[in-house]
């Protein structure tokens, strides 16, 4: 959907930022709309919210570190996988956050969520300022890793590349309520109506 649809507001009421005012929001079998954040995190819902929000100060090894605090049984340290999955944290993992680049500062957001072994994925915007080559190389391997780990990933985006990467079905917003939804993601690349119904500005 377009820009003040509720997108954002959605993802953040989903993670207990925001309060829902009515409804319910269930995670499997349970209600999770009344719960605190970190209990949220603790069920298994990992978020990588708009604008990234690492910690410029703190070290590549450091922000990771504290995907894994306060979840039981992952220990302190870091995951050797997560190295593997996105290598130039790696090589950087010393390196102040806020001195990396728009992209890798974006993968080592998306890694801080996963090392905590989320069942759920929720991604806002994840491809904002990043250039495409680095976007397309975020969601090829995202699409490994969820089909792997049988992860589900729920994506706010409006940039469609990555949206034919990674989603199996799309939902357009308006005004806080789901317009409608696809499942022909074949559509996406060839229905103009749709696209300048919901997209356009």
């Amino acid at each position: 959907g377009r820009n003040g649809m509720g997108k954002s507001t959605l993802l953040r009421t989903i993670v207990g930022h925001l309060r829902p005012v009515s409804g319910s929001i269930r995670l499997g079998n349970g209600e999770i709309g009344a719960l605190p954040p970190y209990r949220i995190a603790r069920a298994g819902i990992g978020y990588v919210p708009q604008g990234r929000e690492i910690f410029a100060d703190f070290t590549v090894d450091e922000n990771l570190r504290m995907g894994v605090l306060g979840k039981r049984g992952l220990g302190r340290d870091v995951p050797g996988w997560a190295y593997d999955l996105f290598p130039i944290l790696g090589e950087r993992r010393q390196q102040l956050a806020g001195t990396m680049s728009g992209g890798q500062q974006q993968q080592l957001a998306i890694m801080r969520a996963l090392v905590g072994m989320p069942d759920l994925l929720l991604l806002d915007e994840p491809s904002e300022g990043i250039q495409p080559s680095i976007v397309h190389d975020i969601g090829t391997v995202l699409k490994r890793y969820a089909e792997e780990r049988h992860l589900t990933i729920l994506l706010v985006e409006q940039n469609l590349d990555l949206v034919n990467i990674l989603a199996s079905r799309a939902l357009f917003m308006e005004n806080g309520q789901i317009a409608e939804t696809l499942s022909d993601m074949g559509r996406l690349a060839s229905d103009d109506t749709l696209i300048h119904r919901y997209l356009s500005v």
